[in-house]
Formats: C-alpha cells, structure tokens, sequence
C-alpha cells in the first residue's frame, strides 16, 4: 500500500487531491492518503511515517511548504521521501526556489487528475508498489 502525505490548508483541494490518489488504478496494492491542512499538523503526522510521497501546498499559514520541504531535507528519517510542490505561484523563480530547497517535482494549479496522478508515479521510487498499466 502506498502511503502519501498531502499538505494543503484548502478542504477542497485536498479533498480532489484525495480522490485523484485512490481513483488512480495503477497501483494495485492501493493508496492511504494522510491528510494535513497546514505545515504544523504535518510536522506532527511525519513521526507517524514511512510516506511514499509528500504532496504539499507552498501557501499556508504557520508553516510554509517551502519550510516544510526544508525540514523534510533535513530529516534523517524522510530526508530521501519524495516531495511535490502543488501551488498557484506559477513564475519560474518560485518554481526553481521550491526546486533548489529539494523538491521533486512542481504542479501549477489548477492541474487534471490525470495530470496529477503522471507527477505522482513520475516521483514514486520504482518498485514502491506494484503497478499496473494505466488504461
């Protein structure tokens, strides 16, 4: 079962992020989606780990997703997790900042489920679950 963190401050959002996740047929062995709606309540959720992938808002109160992805770097336990950025600041300086601090990957919202649901397998370490053809 593939386990991913989603960080956003948005219920809807998380909410459509969620049902991309588990409506995405390529994984076989399905998909626990954790919710956090802001940077706080993930640092707290990020014990409670391993995560296959972090999805993260860049735009939230208290803790910001750039901070949040600078922690994540820093940890000796999630250091090597994938991250992926989901924002509206669409310029490529925000792109190369979130980029440059040791995201993965970077979606401008707003974005399709499919399009979500490429960036996701894109980031997964091959072998995390068993994949099945998209179709």
């Amino acid at each position: 079962m593939l386990r991913i963190l989603v960080v956003e401050d948005s219920a809807s959002m998380r909410s459509f992020v969620r049902n991309a996740l588990e409506s995405d047929s390529r994984s076989s062995a399905g998909v626990d989606v954790v919710e956090a709606s802001s940077g706080f309540e993930a640092l707290r959720l990020l014990p409670r780990g391993p995560y296959d992938l972090v999805v993260t808002d860049i735009n939230m109160p208290d803790i910001n997703g750039l901070e949040l992805i600078s922690f994540i770097r820093k940890s000796e336990s999630h250091k090597a997790t994938p991250v992926l950025i989901i924002s509206t600041q669409s310029s490529e300086r925000d792109r190369a900042r979130g980029l440059s601090l040791g995201a993965n990957g970077y979606l401008i919202k707003p974005f399709s489920q499919e399009a979500l649901q490429i960036e996701v397998w894109r980031l997964l370490p091959s072998g995390t679950a068993q994949a099945k053809p998209h179709g």
